[in-house]
């Protein structure tokens, strides 16, 4: 009888506890305009690659080099293509150029990486003013992305972005340093 009693009291406790420590939901961005064939410009331009959190630093270790990342999100050739274009800045100061081509998904908000088949990209907002947070997955990873329109927001933000992932199982985190100067975009 007293361990029923227990088993009892220890189920309320949890419930209760649970309760109060439920994670944040995060409200997931449309992908697709009002018309469901663009992209809303409001997410266009440049964007600064804030922290990245996983299940395993495994995942984030090809942020581990990495000091800063300055993105350009321009419309791409078709209403339903985006073109990224970043510079990464690594921690031995060396500039590194990339691009990717994103596809929207029609009627979903996944973003597909052109040339990469395995990888799905979801956007969702951000509490933090001037942020966005992805996720991405792909073969053997899941990882969620922190940007902002600045290098530079408020240590508030990147808290709320650690506890909102902690909260969905990622227990690697990693903050970009911002210590040196971000490169400059390529041209297209």
């Amino acid at each position: 009888m007293f361990h029923q009693i227990w088993a009892a009291l220890l189920y309320l406790y949890g419930v209760i506890l649970n309760s109060i420590y439920q994670c944040p939901e995060h409200s997931q961005l449309t992908t697709l305009g009002m018309d469901g064939k663009e992209f809303p410009e409001v997410h266009l331009g440049q964007w600064y690659f804030i922290a990245g959190a996983a299940p395993t630093k495994e995942e984030l270790a090809t942020f581990d080099p990495v000091d800063n990342i300055v993105f350009n999100m321009a419309a791409g050739s078709t209403p339903m293509q985006l073109n990224l274009r970043a510079t990464i800045r690594t921690k031995d100061g060396l500039c590194v150029p990339r691009k990717w081509i994103y596809h929207l998904t029609e009627g979903s908000t996944d973003l597909r990486t052109e040339g990469r088949p395995d990888m799905k990209t979801e956007l969702f907002s951000s509490s933090c003013p001037g942020g966005i947070m992805l996720n991405e997955t792909g073969q053997g990873y899941q990882r969620f992305l922190l940007y902002n329109r600045s290098p530079h927001p408020p240590e508030k933000c990147v808290e709320e972005f650690k506890s909102l992932t902690s909260c969905l199982d990622s227990k690697a985190f990693l903050p970009t340093p911002r210590n040196q100067e971000a490169c400059e975009l390529p041209s297209n």
